[in-house]
């Protein structure tokens, strides 16, 4: 997506949570490289002028552009002068507070979205079945998959981060609490740019964990939030809007936004968006969650299995210029896990499930009620997720597919 990216425009800004890997990605294309977190250097110059940053063999890679954030605008100036493709790579962790991208980098920048690694970046996946394939219609294939449920529950601690390959369960708790201190002790101050409450901070994102894959308000998640205070401060609508918007534009927090589709029912549809984190270990940390724990408590595993899947299936979306939704109507009466529609209109429907054939009968229903008496066009395919052994199609044409088969 970057080399494709950097062929068409002159510059390319890779946005992802801290430590999912985008320095040393930009790295392999870039002839040359500027650290503004590292090199107070670097940063003294940019104070005089950003432009004195830019002037080296392209592709120039500019790590953490957003800690100053004229560089913006130079690196704007500049591509306009050159008028050529693939000169900068600018990478973020974090969003500017006026977004300075939106109204500036429109026909000069493409923006690639970086997230922690699938299970097929990971190599546990063979990618055998497509998320490609599913949009345009074809057959799944009968496969088996070689992970299993202890597997996927090591996976979900575990996470997606490039510095734990190979690593045990143990070293990854260490990583993700550690992460997680980060931004509640340092990031989540410097993007707002004032002191924030460590302690109320945890809390919220604890409540937030514990919602992982609800659709809720977020006036349900302070009170849990306050529910688990013992001295007395908690966190107040006020207060908690500026973590969520900090915390969304540090990409700690990756909500999946409700469908917005042409029905040919009348049902009033939700559009609360499902809850998630950019890795499930991150909300797994936070629950305090091993491996064991989640095999004991499959109603919780059940929850952190589809935000596994979120994550994997958003990042084979976004190599196939689609989004992803999920579908819920008020009523309750009927809701689908997620929803990937492509920009040309083609889309699939998933419904996650751990396993277990009443639980697939139940999810390849509500995928048919909402493909044959709610959406107006027909899905290019149905399918179930699970952390199941083998992946099939059921007479009725939904397929079951595990997650350690899927790819891009």
């Amino acid at each position: 997506m970057l080399a494709r990216a950097l062929s068409a425009l002159g510059a390319v800004l890779i946005e992802g949570p801290r430590a999912c890997g985008k320095t040393e990605t930009a790295r392999r294309h870039a002839a040359s490289e500027v650290l503004l977190d590292v090199d107070a250097a670097v940063r003294s110059a940019a104070d005089i002028d950003p432009a004195l940053l830019l002037e080296g063999p392209v592709p120039r890679l500019l790590d953490e552009w957003q800690l100053e954030p004229r560089v913006w605008d130079a690196v704007r100036r500049v591509v306009d002068a050159r008028r050529a493709v693939g000169q900068f790579v600018l990478t973020g962790s974090a969003a500017p507070i006026d977004d300075v991208r939106r109204h500036s980098g429109a026909g000069r920048v493409a923006v690639v979205r970086m997230r922690p690694m699938s299970l097929f970046e990971l190599g546990a996946s063979p990618g055998a079945v497509s998320v490609r394939a599913l949009l345009d219609g074809a057959e799944v294939p009968p496969l088996r998959c070689d992970i299993d449920l202890s597997g996927y529950a090591e996976r979900t601690v575990i996470g997606g981060w490039p510095a734990l390959l190979g690593h045990s369960v143990e070293d990854a708790s260490i990583f993700v609490r550690s992460w997680i201190d980060g931004v509640v002790e340092h990031d989540v101050q410097t993007a707002t740019g004032r002191q924030r409450n460590p302690a109320m901070l945890r809390r919220f994102l604890r409540a937030y964990a514990q919602m992982t894959a609800h659709p809720v308000p977020i006036a349900r998640i302070l009170d849990r939030a306050a529910g688990e205070a013992d001295d007395g401060k908690t966190p107040s609508r006020w207060t908690a809007e500026p973590y969520l918007d900090a915390l969304r534009r540090l990409m700690v927090v990756e909500d999946v936004d409700a469908w917005n589709i042409a029905l040919r029912s009348r049902a009033r549809l939700m559009e609360t968006p499902k809850r998630h984190f950019a890795d499930p270990s991150l909300a797994a940390a936070l629950m305090d969650c091993a491996p064991q724990r989640l095999l004991r408590d499959l109603r919780t595993f059940g929850f952190l299995f589809e935000s596994l899947v979120t994550r994997d299936v958003r990042v084979y979306a976004e190599a196939n210029d689609a989004a992803v939704f999920h579908y819920r109507e008020r009523a309750g009466e009927l809701e689908v896990d997620l929803i990937v529609e492509r920009r040309d209109g083609a889309w699939i429907g998933l419904e996650v499930k751990l396993g277990g054939e009443r639980a697939i009968e139940e999810a390849a229903i509500s995928l048919r009620r909402l493909a044959e008496s709610r959406a107006a066009s027909a899905p290019a395919q149905l399918a179930v997720i699970t952390a199941g052994g083998y992946a099939y199609r059921r007479e009725d044409g939904v397929a079951v597919v595990p997650l350690g088969l899927l790819g891009p």
